[in-house]
């Protein structure tokens, strides 16, 4: 199995270093995270030393992004990189972005084998996350009424479901991070109510609880197995019914 990209979470406080991290290990198990929080002797501060140690540890040939959560965590964190070798530096992005929620989508990324750039981008697409819906890929009011296939329908914005979020707990972090696990091992792109099935942010913005209706949908020619895939798992319950 190929490396994957691994990420630094550097704060101020020690405590929410390991806390960022013990959250999104619970969605990127296979991920390399390493926490760089506080000073020297663990005061709120950071430390250079401590966050050149974690850069070093996390890269596993697929290089490392680097997330904080305020402004002089950030100052630490391009210190470092700066002074890392050419060859190091380049396998190093230091990302401004949501601490957690930014550190959790990077994970994430990481984990469904995104690459550097793409990990990166997961931090920064944190931002918008929690904005409008996009433009959700169902039929307009006048179109013609869709035609059924295979348990979906199908017409003018491609191929539709609509399933029952069955598990307690709603899609909440972990059912979310596997629904979003799911739709990225699929090329083709995807929405749950609007939102872009493989952004874990997006996704959780939706507030899916018990009881909610899932509206699964690609415009894509040959999106119907993504589609029926990701109404399977939602389906199943996540193993939590």
């Amino acid at each position: 199995m190929s490396a994957t990209v691994g990420i630094v979470f550097v704060s101020h406080s020690s405590q929410l270093a390991a806390g960022a991290v013990a959250l999104a290990g619970q969605m990127a198990p296979s991920v390399r995270l390493l926490p760089a929080g506080g000073t020297d002797d663990d005061g709120i501060g950071t430390s250079f030393g401590k966050v050149m140690t974690a850069v070093g540890e996390a890269d596993q040939g697929a290089g490392v992004v680097v997330v904080s959560d305020l402004g002089s965590a950030l100052l630490t964190a391009e210190t470092v990189l700066d002074l890392l070798p050419d060859d190091e530096r380049a396998r190093v992005r230091v990302v401004d972005g949501p601490f957690v929620e930014g550190g959790v989508a990077a994970a994430v990324a990481a984990e469904t084998g995104a690459d550097l750039e793409g990990v990166a981008a997961a931090v920064e697409g944190a931002r918008a996350a929690w904005g409008g819906a996009e433009a959700a890929e169902a039929p307009p009011a006048e179109a013609a009424a869709p035609q059924p296939a295979e348990g979906g329908t199908r017409g003018e914005a491609g191929y539709v479901r609509e399933v029952l979020v069955r598990n307690p707990q709603g899609l909440h972090a972990r059912p979310a991070a596997e629904f979003v696990k799911l739709a990225n091992t699929f090329p083709v792109k995807v929405t749950v109510n609007g939102k872009d099935a493989k952004s874990l942010l997006g996704v959780m913005s939706l507030g899916l609880t018990a009881g909610a209706t899932a509206t699964i949908a690609s415009s894509d020619d040959d999106g119907e197995a993504a589609v029926d895939a990701l109404v399977e798992i939602i389906e199943g319950g996540f193993g939590e019914v």
